[in-house]
């Protein structure tokens, strides 16, 4: 039951996927949160260093497909001033939309990852639907009401992974 809530691997920021990496692995897409993962999660837009990664992603063959549960209105407004296409009010944990992505662009499971700030909702959706998992440090401190809800709960899975030596590194 625990492996589902054990990422792949843990970064400090979207800016430190090793994309040469991925490459090697014959990954292509990426699937990523929004809220606290590329932007603070009351962030209408994306930051020019943001941007800038986008961009760089995208020049490096990488398709992106934004995967959040926030409502239609928030995901479109950040998503389509840049172009990255989005599944908006997904439901995760669940797997639909990470699979429906995926479909999306045309890969395979095994040539996506998913990256997200939220065990509970990104790492258990994404290893839950089989896909190859990236937790992030949240980019902001504040959270939304059902977040900071998760959050809690997360603070005690991670302890306890911790405790029984799942998870190796340090907040």
């Amino acid at each position: 039951m625990f492996k589902y809530f054990v990422p792949n691997e843990y970064l400090p920021s979207v800016y430190d996927l090793n994309l040469e990496d991925l490459t090697k692995r014959n990954i292509k897409g990426i699937i990523t949160d929004l809220d606290n993962t590329l932007v603070e999660w009351d962030r209408p837009e994306a930051t020019p260093e943001l941007l800038d990664w986008m961009y760089f992603v995208k020049q490096q063959g990488f398709l992106v497909t934004i995967v959040s549960n926030n409502n239609k209105e928030r995901v479109s407004t950040f998503s389509e001033p840049t172009g990255i296409k989005f599944i908006h009010s997904a439901k995760k944990p669940m797997g639909k939309a990470f699979r429906k992505a995926c479909k999306n662009m045309g890969l395979k499971k095994s040539e996506v990852v998913v990256m997200g700030d939220q065990v509970l909702t990104d790492v258990v959706g994404g290893n839950r639907a089989g896909f190859y998992t990236v937790l992030v440090v949240p980019v902001g401190k504040g959270d939304g009401f059902f977040t900071k809800l998760n959050r809690k709960v997360e603070r005690r899975v991670l302890n306890k992974l911790k405790r029984k030596g799942l998870i190796q590194w340090e907040e």
